[in-house]
């Protein structure tokens, strides 16, 4: 019988690279271990892995059972803290999940009012990802995705939280004026996000159709680090206009529209069907009046139609 004591091990002995530390990890010792997988082996009559000089290579019956407990567990362990959270008397647990780099300067606008409207919640925040925010989603690990680039797929539903203009931060005394062209920044250096080019808006909607590429593409991890490299002359960058208007508002930068300009919007993902869980719909409509609030501060209007508003693949192939 498959149960949850041998995924665990196979998971450790992935993460830890060995069946020692795993057994350590697992407060088993490592005969215990040992004759745990071998009973399990015998019962089954698979290989889980097999010695390779020092270390472990898993069997192909192994790597099943790696990708199984990899996408079982999360939602196990969740399970058990939701449970241990309603034992205690609170609600649950709501995990929130950003692939917005930009965005945290938002969402700390959403969280006041959270924690204060929902003290029996237990609010948790994530950045990085075993698969991706998608499969984060998916697999249990995270409640609620905030990202700028829904995927359509089955299983999930989007509330979308409020839409902003993509702008070139540029130096106060750059050439460049109001509207820039894919060909004025063959010259320049581009910062943004560590976001593939083929996920970034800037690349796929303004120079690649252009046929261009900026002279250097490089990447910085904070919106305050990237604004002073501009402020610096250093470069250009392509963020949202609301950050630029908060961000920016003390520094020797000013925002120049790409093109016919770049139209967004933010949105929350979950799973289908949990939108309607009371303290999910809660954060969800506290993100809908804070987005409203800055949309309405910027002046922001409407994105322009794209081809799809939640696309199922990159728009373009970047070759950087």
């Amino acid at each position: 019988m498959l149960d949850r004591q041998h995924l665990a091990i196979l998971r450790e002995v992935d993460r830890t690279g060995s069946v020692t530390a795993a057994a350590d990890r697992l407060h088993l010792t490592q005969s215990a271990l040992s004759h745990t997988i071998r009973k399990f082996e015998e019962r089954h009559r698979i290989r889980v892995w097999q010695k390779e000089g020092r270390g472990l290579r898993l069997t192909q019956a192994g790597e099943y059972l790696l990708a199984l407990a990899q996408r079982v567990l999360p939602q196990i362990d969740h399970a058990e803290r939701v449970l241990a959270e309603f034992a205690q008397g609170h609600r649950g647990a709501l995990r929130a999940g950003m692939e917005c780099h930009p965005c945290q300067q938002w969402l700390m606008r959403v969280v006041g009012p959270y924690l204060a409207a929902w003290p029996d919640v237990d609010l948790d925040l994530r950045t990085a990802f075993r698969f991706g925010g998608i499969g984060a989603l998916l697999g249990h690990e995270i409640d609620l995705l905030i990202t700028p680039d829904p995927l359509d797929l089955p299983g999930i539903h989007y509330t979308r939280v409020f839409a902003y203009d993509l702008v070139l931060a540029v130096p106060q005394d750059h050439p460049l004026q109001h509207v820039a062209q894919p060909q004025d920044l063959t010259a320049e250096t581009l910062i943004t996000y560590p976001v593939a080019p083929e996920r970034l808006d800037i690349f796929t909607r303004f120079l690649v159709p252009g046929n261009c590429l900026p002279r250097r593409h490089r990447t910085v991890e904070t919106t305050e680090m990237m604004l002073q490299l501009v402020a610096a002359g250093r470069g250009l960058s392509a963020v949202p206009d609301w950050i630029l208007r908060d961000e920016g508002a003390t520094l020797p930068i000013r925002a120049v529209r790409p093109g016919a300009g770049i139209g967004m919007a933010l949105h929350i993902g979950v799973r289908k069907g949990e939108e309607e869980i009371d303290y999910i719909a809660g954060f969800l409509e506290l993100a809908r009046q804070t987005g409203a609030q800055l949309a309405g501060a910027s002046g922001a209007r409407s994105p322009r139609p794209r081809r799809s508003e939640c696309r199922s693949f990159p728009e373009a192939t970047v070759p950087i």
